[in-house]
C-alpha cells in the first residue's frame, strides 16, 4: 500500500503514522480523564464525601493520566523507558539530598527563632548541654547566637588559658536537655568541677 503513495508522502509516511499515534494518545488520556472525572463526581454524590477530597481526587487522577500519556508519547517519538527511569532516578536522588540539606538549614533557623522567642537563654547566660538527662555535654558561656550555630565560650580551670569556642547547631538545644545560669558570673558547680 505504501507503494501506491505519492514518492513525498512515502517518505513522510512514519512521521505522518507516529504523529497520528500521538493525537490519539492524547485524544484518549482527554477522554480518560473526562470520564474518571465523572466518576469521581459521582462517587462524591454517591457517598457524600467531605468537600475538599474532591479536587485533590481530580488532581491526582489527572496527573496520572497525563504522566501516562507523556510517557507514551515519548515511547512513541522513540525515548526508551530506561533512559526516562535512570533520568528520573537520578534526579529524584539528587532533590532527596538537597530536600535534606536544606531541612537542616531550615530547622537550624526555625530554632533560632525559638530560642530567640521562648528566651531559652541569651548572650552571656551560662549553659549546659546534656546528653542522656544528668550526663554532663556542652557547657559555657554564650558568647554569640546567629542563625545557625550559638557559639558558646569554654571555661578553662587554668585563667591564663587560651579558652576554646563551641558552635553547636541551634536544632540541639530542642533535643537535649539545657541548664541554664543567668547572667556572667560562673556557675558555683562549674567552679568546683563537681555538680553540689
Amino acid at each position: 500500500m505504501r507503494e501506491q503513495l505519492p514518492v513525498v508522502l512515502q517518505n513522510w509516511m512514519g512521521v505522518m503514522v507516529t504523529f497520528g499515534q500521538v493525537l490519539l494518545i492524547v485524544f484518549i488520556a482527554w477522554l480518560l480523564r473526562r470520564a474518571v472525572q465523572r466518576l469521581i463526581r459521582r462517587v462524591n454524590e454517591a457517598y457524600d464525601l467531605p468537600p475538599h477530597a474532591l479536587p485533590g481526587a481530580r488532581r491526582v487522577a489527572g496527573i496520572l493520566i497525563n504522566g501516562a500519556a507523556l510517557l507514551l508519547i515519548l515511547e512513541r517519538l522513540g525515548v526508551s523507558g530506561t533512559v526516562l527511569w535512570t533520568a528520573f532516578s537520578g534526579f529524584a536522588a539528587v532533590g532527596a539530598v538537597a530536600f535534606f540539606a536544606a531541612w537542616s538549614v531550615l530547622s537550624n533557623i526555625f530554632c533560632t527563632m525559638l530560642i530567640f522567642s521562648t528566651n531559652q537563654f541569651r548572650i552571656n547566660d551560662h549553659i549546659e548541654v546534656l546528653e542522656n538527662g544528668e550526663k554532663p555535654g556542652f557547657k559555657g558561656r554564650v558568647i554569640d547566637i546567629n542563625l545557625i550555630y550559638t557559639t558558646l565560650e569554654e571555661l578553662t580551670a587554668d585563667s591564663t588559658a587560651t579558652a576554646t569556642v563551641l558552635q553547636i547547631p541551634n536544632n540541639m538545644f530542642f533535643q537535649r536537655a539545657v541548664r541554664r545560669w543567668r547572667g556572667t558570673e560562673t556557675p558555683p558547680l562549674w567552679r568546683t568541677g563537681t555538680p553540689k
